[in-house]
């Protein structure tokens, strides 16, 4: 299908090429290059696109080429048209995902500390308009590139996306690696354990602004029945075995108010789960661990209950959901296991699409 411009409607043979006719009706092969300058006075510049002949594009780039007001008012700007394709429909998230900006972040002993973040943010769309201004998501967020990464600067950046893009609902999601010192079992060496971290800000009409942190905490789980059937064969045959171990994942999401720190839910996580994979190890400390693991057998289910009781002791802490899953080293799929505080509205059990492929530790 080719478009008719000034009338002119292009014919293609069998091989594609655009043929011409002359006078007589006749096919040339050749190329129209006529070009069509002339303006009448007072017509827009729109109106001259509309009506220019096809005509040889010039491929280079112009360095010297200056932006006017003039020229600018002259763009394109699809966002603020009413010509939505599709249903016409309010649309919940619309944004962009994934931007890479470097951050500062405060740690809780109050040591700066420079992280590299991936920002996700949205806004929500009314039905009657086609599209947001995508860049000022990311124009937006780099107002406050140089402010410290905390709640107060999400809460500012999601007040500004309400703002700036004319939107009712707003979502900034910030994703990086935490590192935090580990030392380890018996040896006394330290060495730097990174965990993977988003804080998130909403704001809602109905619900205002809201907080959460999401962390991933990765531990070893020995199998309970594993170590009895082991200590089983060593007792009544004589006969060595090892009940079977694999490192898990606990992902952590909290609703919070207060001051509430990365720190403070790791520590949670620590004490509850009291296995942690290490980082630096001799052998004392491997021994250590499986001995540390003896101490503390948990099935899947064992690991969210444990987190729950942490959680759910935590009064800053408002809502929480806790996804465990045990890449199971006996078996060839995973276990795994979903706990919620039970807030109304808040957070349910729903699995979503992502835990049905293995989870990622």
């Amino acid at each position: 299908m080719y478009k008719s411009i000034n009338t002119y409607v292009p014919t293609v043979n069998g091989n594609g090429r655009h043929l011409h006719t002359n006078s007589n009706g006749q096919h040339t092969g050749k190329r129209d290059t006529t070009i069509t300058t002339e303006v009448a006075p007072g017509v827009a510049p729109q109106s001259i696109a509309d009506t220019r002949r096809v005509k040889d594009l010039q491929q280079r780039y112009d360095q010297n080429f200056m932006v006017t007001p003039a020229y600018k008012a002259t763009l394109p700007d699809m966002q603020n048209t009413d010509q939505n394709r599709g249903a016409n429909v309010t649309i919940q998230h619309v944004g962009i995902h994934n931007f890479k900006i470097p951050m500062k972040i405060i740690t809780r002993e109050g040591d700066p500390l420079q992280i590299h973040a991936s920002v996700t943010g949205t806004v929500s769309l009314d039905a009657y308009k086609k599209g947001i201004n995508m860049s000022r998501i990311m124009r937006t967020f780099y107002e406050y590139d140089e402010s410290e990464l905390n709640p107060h600067t999400l809460q500012q950046v999601v007040y500004s996306y309400l703002q700036n893009l004319e939107s009712s609902t707003a979502r900034i999601a910030v994703a990086f690696d935490y590192p935090l010192k580990l030392q380890s079992l018996r040896s006394g060496m330290v060495g730097y354990q990174y965990y993977p971290v988003v804080l998130e800000t909403v704001v809602t009409p109905d619900r205002g602004v809201r907080q959460f942190v999401h962390l991933d905490f990765v531990y070893s789980s020995a199998c309970p029945c594993s170590y009895e059937l082991s200590v089983h064969a060593n007792l009544f045959r004589g006969v060595a075995a090892v009940p079977h171990s694999q490192r898990s994942v606990a992902k952590i999401s909290v609703e919070y108010s207060d001051d509430f720190m990365i720190e403070d839910l790791v520590d949670i996580a620590r004490d509850k789960l009291q296995t942690e994979t290490q980082v630096l190890v001799k052998r004392e400390d491997e021994q250590a661990f499986a001995e540390l693991n003896a101490a503390n057998l948990k099935f899947v289910e064992d690991a969210v209950r444990l987190l729950y009781e942490g959680l759910d002791s935590d009064e800053r802490i408002l809502d929480f959901r806790v996804f465990a899953s045990h890449k199971e080293s006996l078996h060839s799929h995973d276990a795994i296991s979903v706990i919620v505080k039970g807030v109304e509205g808040g957070y349910d059990a729903y699995l979503e699409p992502f835990t049905y492929r293995a989870v990622a530790t």
